[in-house]
């Protein structure tokens, strides 16, 4: 049953095919995939009526004793053949690695689910081997920023709902990386949809999630990848008008990170569209367009100067060395810089 490097989507099919490991260690920084199993876990093993006296769940502090967890883990089932055991916020255990020893030897009628979030458990502990053994240990990393407009996709098409580029592209930027946060405003999106229709529009995402389809930030960098000098400003005019919607701070973080993987593209060992998707972890064609067209615009070296002033800008925001200068002045001489 001991299996690693084991996907999301696996380890529910199993539990959907009743085939149970008596200890999953769920870990890692991405706690959207953690809290999807833990609650399949919850909702499929017991009946409803078995889970009342079959079924607890055990939140962390740092003043919880492995050995409660132990002890309820040892318990039998009533009137069920399994009972569950999920323990939350398990990385504020101070002792978590006393849980090796039940590992060594668990109850075969126990399902113990540990969530351990924010990181990862030193695996040359003796805990994470002793589960290997016997159960499942899940590592869930933070989801890089080229594999969200799959996971848009995917999420959506599990519900039998299509999505427009552009709308994908605006939930990318403005929602960013929070796998729970983007679910839930795609669930609200679904919910959104008119009747007979199950494709999401840029105008459905402005109208529900409050962001504009013309003056965002992922408008500004179609614009500055364009080198449109009056819409970049235009855009970046409007932008200032609702500063709290979007903080200077993350505008420079959006292009960045745009512009890093420009200078990763400039420099791959195979600069085909197959190779600089690959270099790149993208997982649709349209997404390339993107850095090709920049690496049209601006050269190796233009790219690496933007870095650079895109990290000095970030300097000066946060305040240093930021003199009289307002926000409005550091985005401003920014994007005068980038684009000319």
């Amino acid at each position: 049953m001991a299996k690693t490097n084991i996907t999301h989507r696996e380890i529910v099919e199993q539990v959907r095919r009743q085939e149970y490991a008596p200890i999953y260690l769920l870990m890692g920084e991405e706690s959207y995939y953690i809290d999807r199993i833990s609650e399949y876990i919850a909702d499929h093993v017991l009946t409803k009526d078995e889970q009342d006296f079959n079924q607890t769940v055990i939140y962390c502090t740092r003043e919880t004793a492995v050995g409660d967890i132990v002890n309820c883990a040892r318990r039998y089932p009533m009137m069920a053949k399994y009972q569950v055991v999920i323990v939350k916020e398990a990385q504020n255990l101070l002792k978590m690695d006393e849980l090796a020893l039940y590992a060594q030897n668990p109850l075969k009628t126990t399902i113990l689910v540990i969530c351990y979030k924010n990181g990862t458990y030193d695996r040359r502990k003796k805990l994470v081997p002793a589960i290997e053994k016997v159960g499942i240990v899940f590592e869930s990393p933070k989801l890089k920023d080229g594999m969200l407009p799959q996971f848009i996709v995917d999420y959506l098409r599990r519900k039998q709902v299509t999505i427009e580029d552009g709308a994908c592209q605006m939930m990318k930027e403005c929602v960013g990386a929070d796998l729970n946060r983007m679910a839930g405003e795609l669930d609200k999106l679904v919910l959104a949809l008119p009747a007979g229709q199950q494709r999401i529009t840029p105008d459905l995402v402005e109208q529900h999630i409050g962001i504009s389809k013309d003056f965002n930030m992922w408008e500004l960098k179609t614009a500055i990848i364009n080198k449109d000098v009056v819409k970049a400003n235009n855009i970046m005019y409007h932008l200032e008008q609702n500063a709290k919607a979007n903080p200077p701070v993350m505008i420079v973080s959006m292009l960045f990170n745009f512009f890093a993987s420009v200078m990763q593209a400039f420099y791959a060992p195979d600069r085909t569209e197959a190779g600089l998707m690959k270099h790149l972890e993208l997982r649709q064609r349209w997404q390339l367009n993107e850095f090709t067209t920049a690496m049209r615009r601006y050269t190796a070296m233009k790219t690496m100067q933007i870095i650079g002033k895109l990290r000095e800008a970030d300097a000066r925001l946060k305040g240093i060395n930021r003199g009289n200068l307002t926000d409005s002045d550091i985005m401003h001489e920014l994007l005068f810089y980038i684009l000319h």
